[in-house]
Formats: structure tokens, C-alpha cells, sequence
């Protein structure tokens, strides 16, 4: 293994999108979305006063 000089170094291209974070991006979306419809389950029940009674 060679020790690499600094215009080297400069010249290495990192990749591009990982699938590490595809699939952060994947989970944030559904979780967003998951928030969304809890949300607006939440909001519907408070309107139509349709509560879970034990």
C-alpha cells in the first residue's frame, strides 16, 4: 500500500446515493405518512365524537 499525496486525496469522487440511505429515505416517508393518518384518524373520531367507550 502507497501513502497518497494531497492532490490525490483531492481528486477522489465519493460515490453516488447508497442504498443505506434509500432506505433512510424510505423509512422517513412512511413514517410521515403513518403520522399523517394517526393524525387525521385522531381528527375525524374528535369530529364525528365516535369514541372507543369500555
Amino acid at each position: 500500500m502507497s501513502i497518497l499525496d494531497n492532490n490525490t486525496l483531492k481528486a477522489i469522487k465519493g460515490g453516488t446515493i447508497s442504498s443505506t440511505m434509500l432506505n433512510a429515505v424510505s423509512r422517513l416517508i412512511t413514517t410521515i405518512l403513518e403520522l399523517g393518518r394517526s393524525i387525521g384518524s385522531s381528527l375525524y373520531r374528535y369530529r364525528k365524537k365516535d369514541y372507543c367507550q369500555p
